[in-house]
Order: C-alpha cells, then sequence, then structure tokens
C-alpha cells in the first residue's frame, strides 16, 4: 500500500510579495512566507518600516527585500510588475477604512476608499498575474478581505461596500485565470489587533460589542491569520480557488 503524502507547505524557490508589508496584517503575512521559505519582497508607500522588516527577515536566515511603491499610483504599479521577475504569490492587503454613519459619508471619503481597497487591489492583481503569465508561471493570488464582505455592519457602509466588491472580484479573477494555472482567494478576517485598529478598541463600548460577536471570545491577532496566507500560498490549497477564507471567531456564523 502506498500512503498519500500531504502537500507541502514549504515555499523555497518561489517569490512572493506583500503590499501594505509595513506593520500588522501584512508584515505578518510577509514574515510567514519567508519562514515558509519564499523570496519575499515587502511593498509600501513609504521606505522606513518595510525596510527594518526586511532586514529582520534576513538576521533570521530569510529572503527579503523593501520597495516603496504607492499602489494608488497605478502607473507606478504597471512598472514595478513588469520590471521584475514574476511572483508566484501575491498578497493583495493595502487597504484603509473610514467608520461612520452612512449619511456622514462624503465623496472624499468614499473615494478614498473604494479606491484604495478595489480600484488598487484590482490594478496590482492584474499587474501581477500579466507578469505571471508571460513568463508561464503558476501561482496564487490572495486578496485580504474581511468577514465585512460577508456581513454588514453599523458605520461600516463603504468598507462593506469595497470588502463585497473585493469578493466579486476575486471569484470572476478565479475564472479568468483557472486555465492559466493561477488561483484567486481572499481571507476575510474579524477584527484584528493591529497598530490601526488598536486605538478604536480603546472605546470599552465598541471593544464590547466587538467581543460579543466574536464567538471565540477574543480579538483576532495577526499570528491568526498567518497559517491562512501560508495554506493559501502553497500546495495544500491546490485545488482552491474563487473562495474564501473566513478568520473570524465565529462572527458570521451567527
Amino acid at each position: 500500500m502506498t500512503l498519500p503524502r500531504t502537500p507541502s507547505l514549504r515555499l523555497d524557490g518561489r517569490r512572493a510579495v506583500v503590499t501594505g508589508a509595513g506593520r500588522g496584517i501584512g508584515l505578518a503575512a510577509a514574515a510567514a512566507l519567508a519562514e515558509a521559505g519564499a523570496d519575499v519582497t515587502l511593498v509600501a508607500r513609504t521606505a522606513g518600516e518595510i525596510e527594518a522588516a526586511a532586514a529582520q527577515i534576513t538576521a533570521l536566515g530569510g529572503k527579503a527585500q523593501a520597495a516603496t511603491l504607492d499602489v494608488s499610483d497605478l502607473a507606478a504599479v504597471d512598472a514595478f510588475f513588469a520590471g521584475q521577475e514574476p511572483f508566484h504569490v501575491l498578497v493583495n492587503n493595502a487597504g484603509t477604512n473610514r467608520p461612520k454613519p452612512m449619511w456622514e459619508v462624503s465623496v472624499e471619503d468614499y473615494d478614498a476608499v473604494l479606491d484604495l481597497n478595489v480600484k488598487s487591489a484590482f490594478f496590482v492583481a492584474q499587474a501581477c498575474a500579466r507578469r505571471m503569465m508571460a513568463a508561464g508561471e503558476t501561482g496564487s493570488l490572495i486578496h485580504m478581505g474581511s468577514q465585512m464582505g460577508h456581513v454588514g455592519g453599523p458605520n461600516r457602509s463603504l468598507y462593506c461596500a469595497s470588502k463585497w466588491a473585493l469578493e466579486g472580484m476575486s471569484k470572476a479573477m478565479a475564472l479568468d485565470l483557472a486555465p492559466r494555472g493561477i488561483r484567486s482567494n481572499t481571507i476575510a478576517p474579524t477584527f484584528i489587533e493591529t497598530p490601526l485598529t488598536r486605538p478604536y478598541f480603546e472605546d470599552a463600548a465598541f471593544k464590547a460589542s466587538v467581543l460579543a460577536k466574536i464567538k471565540i471570545g477574543r480579538l483576532g491577532q495577526v499570528e491568526d491569520l498567518m497559517g491562512a496566507v501560508l495554506f493559501l500560498s502553497s500546495d495544500a490549497s491546490a485545488l482552491m480557488t474563487g473562495t474564501s477564507l473566513v478568520v473570524d471567531g465565529g462572527w458570521t456564523a451567527d
């Protein structure tokens, strides 16, 4: 009898790129990919944090470099990917939020959230996929969505609009790219404690309302997403495309 063998979670010999990689979820994703053997490019608008992170990954024996790039500059996005060797993994993570009641949302708020969370995410994925296809490479596009791409939430009209859009975008991209051997999926986290979100949790009432919905009973940590990133990047998820890996502590189950 020959037993089946578990597909490897290792990423040796593969190139990965993470946007919004200077802190929080993006930094954790980069660290996870590097630990699994990938050569990781950390992308952000400012150099300081990603250069420090790349240096730390390298000091620990990983392969990493920093690339300063504003993903809202679509010409710069095209030039960046055209000038790189093809990547095998994209973590499409750059994003923003402007929580407020729908009646207070301005046109400027709308443009800020939808332009980064949807428009930039789309064209980053497009540029990455084009380079992969031109080189005949296969791989995995991972878009950082949210549980708010599956449900609604108070004061989240813009954020929900952007993350629901990301889910549809990923599904359609998966259909276009499947014949090329390129997969497209989302990760949909609950509230994750990061430098960006931590100030919100200083409001005791808000924190209590969040914890009441997370059935596991605690806020998410960036480490809770590292395994999901690694899984969707690796051969272990080879048959997964056009779907969402929901990491929400039970929020959307209720």
